[in-house]
């Protein structure tokens, strides 16, 4: 990842970069997403300094990964019947996670969901389609990010 000059070590999908991104692929788009807004874990990862709105992720939050469904990449209220993401997680990718505007809107069934924007794992392992850093990096990219960053993937 490159933010003004400074490279950063990120982690991307299982499945490479993807122009024809499809739900379930494990690719990151290929593409500009602009950030939206995000959640962020109480008590792990304050939101300092930041023009983005984070809400606090509570467990009741999960973002749904049917498409079929009427709520297909959106945030849904747990319990949920359909196929969910939990962003309640029990490890701490998601302490600091940013909704990428990936098929937001216009929404298209099977294009992919839950594109974020969070923290990595230790050893960089793939994530399931997002960009990921480390959480000294988020901490340090936060303040100067908004909602008219465009994280970029070429």
């Amino acid at each position: 990842m490159n933010v003004g000059g400074t490279v950063f070590p990120c982690a991307l999908g299982r499945g490479g970069i993807v122009t024809g991104k499809r739900e379930g692929d494990g690719g990151t788009p290929r593409a500009r997403m602009r950030i939206l807004g995000g959640y962020h874990r109480r008590g792990r990862f304050p939101p300092r300094g930041t023009a983005l709105a984070l809400k606090p992720i509570t467990p009741t939050m999960g973002w749904c990964d049917v498409p079929a469904d009427r709520n297909y990449n959106r945030p849904v209220r747990m319990p949920y019947a359909a196929s969910h993401e939990t962003m309640l997680r029990g490890d701490r990718l998601y302490d600091a996670c940013l909704v990428l505007d990936w098929n937001i809107r216009p929404r298209r069934r099977g294009r992919g969901s839950a594109i974020f924007f969070h923290l990595a794992r230790e050893n960089f392992t793939p994530t399931e389609g997002c960009v990921a850093v480390s959480a000294k990096v988020m901490a340090r990219l936060l303040p100067h990010l908004s909602t008219r960053t465009v994280l970029i993937v070429p």
